[in-house]
């Protein structure tokens, strides 16, 4: 089932202190939405080995930076540790973006994920949740050229450069901070 995502993270439950803002951008290389979640206080730290190699995703002081563009398939999450070190990069191959009536940005989640390492390392997620979304008729063959599509562009033309990749998560970071 195609799930809504919220940037405030509404259905955490993991965390039980965040601060959470969100602000609009419009300019020469970026136009969308922009949020901040500082993550004050978690039941437990969220660990994922990836590629060999413990990663801790969320943990106390732990600060998540997402970035909804207008133009693209995909929302940005630049997870960073207590020290404000990225630990990963996390592309969500979206559908329908858009705010409620609150202004919390969302976005319809399509399933595939692109996660990219500070160590250039790249990996392509959820290829078998997509795959069974369009067995199921949950979305259409266009939605699943759409998000493969996207996904293939994101690591060909986006996520293949780590530097630009800090320098523009830092960048909006820094906008917070």
């Amino acid at each position: 089932m195609i799930k809504k995502k919220y940037a405030n993270k509404s259905d955490w439950t993991r965390v039980l202190k965040r601060k959470f803002t969100t602000r609009y951008f419009k300019n020469e290389d970026f136009e969308g939405y922009v949020s901040v979640t500082r993550i004050e206080k978690v039941r437990e730290p969220l660990i994922k080995n990836i590629l060999g190699k413990d990663y801790c995703l969320v943990d106390d002081g732990y600060i998540w930076l997402e970035t909804l563009p207008f133009k693209g398939n995909y929302c940005l999450t630049t997870m960073y540790d207590r020290n404000k070190k990225i630990v990963q990069w996390y592309f969500d191959i979206t559908r329908k973006k858009g705010l409620t009536d609150e202004g919390i940005p969302f976005f319809e989640d399509m399933f595939l994920d692109v996660v990219v390492l500070p160590d250039s390392n790249m990996l392509l997620l959820d290829e078998n949740e997509l795959k069974d979304a369009l067995n199921e008729g949950e979305i259409t063959q266009q939605d699943f050229d759409m998000a493969y599509t996207e996904a293939k562009e994101i690591m060909k033309n986006i996520a293949v450069d780590v530097n630009k990749l800090s320098d523009f998560s830092n960048k909006y970071l820094k906008e917070f901070f």
